[in-house]
């Protein structure tokens, strides 16, 4: 079974992802801000991180460097609502698989994950 780390300050779309991943192949968890990401990765080591970009605290190009100086080597996918492309150039200069723009279409993000974790074995 894979864990999928969601990391956002809205409640509505930790919410629904944890909706759209729960099931016989996936463990959600779940983080409200960047310091309880950590945390959380901690804890649990996730197979994928699903990471908002704008969050108060640490952002996630925050979380992103904290997680790039790891030495386990997880899947990071960037969630944005501004779709700035100086600020998505970065993290995917730090390591993101990608990223998706809010709102986002949830059978292509489901797609996205089902690849990733595909390759990850496990």
């Amino acid at each position: 079974m894979h864990t999928i780390l969601v990391v956002d300050d809205q409640e509505g779309i930790r919410f629904l992802l944890k909706e759209v991943f729960k099931g016989g192949k996936y463990r959600v968890v779940t983080a409200a801000d960047g310091a309880e990401a950590l945390t959380k990765w901690e804890e649990w080591g996730p197979d994928l991180v699903l990471l908002d970009m704008k969050m108060p605290g640490l952002d996630g190009l925050d979380v992103l460097r904290k997680l790039a100086e790891k030495h386990r080597q997880v899947p990071v996918i960037m969630m944005t609502a501004y779709g700035e492309l100086q600020i998505v150039e970065e993290a995917l200069g730090l390591g993101a698989k990608g990223y998706i723009t809010k709102p986002f279409d949830i059978l292509e993000l489901r797609q996205t994950v089902d690849t990733i974790l595909a390759g990850a074995g496990k």
